[in-house]
């Protein structure tokens, strides 16, 4: 692929690599809604669409700590993530 073509790539998919990012990568390091929210500066609407049709898949998974929810990407997760770069 030359630098001038365009991957269009889903809407989940790109908000998967966004929680890859900023390291929502194990239970330890699952995130609440909130810093989701704030973290990717998108619409709540948007990140609660997203997590249900990730969390569907097993692309992520969703832990309780101190009756908190918080999320983070499993491994089928970060395998999907690691595929879009070979």
């Amino acid at each position: 692929m030359s630098g001038g073509e365009h991957v269009s790539v889903p809407e989940e998919i790109y908000f998967l690599c966004m929680l890859h990012n900023i390291g929502a990568t194990s239970s330890e390091r699952a995130l609440t809604f909130e810093e989701i929210v704030r973290w990717t500066m998108l619409e709540p609407s948007k990140v609660e669409q997203n997590l249900k049709i990730l969390m569907d898949g097993n692309y992520v998974a969703m832990s309780v700590d101190s009756g908190t929810k918080k999320y983070f990407i499993t491994i089928d997760g970060i395998r999907k993530v690691l595929s879009m770069y070979s």
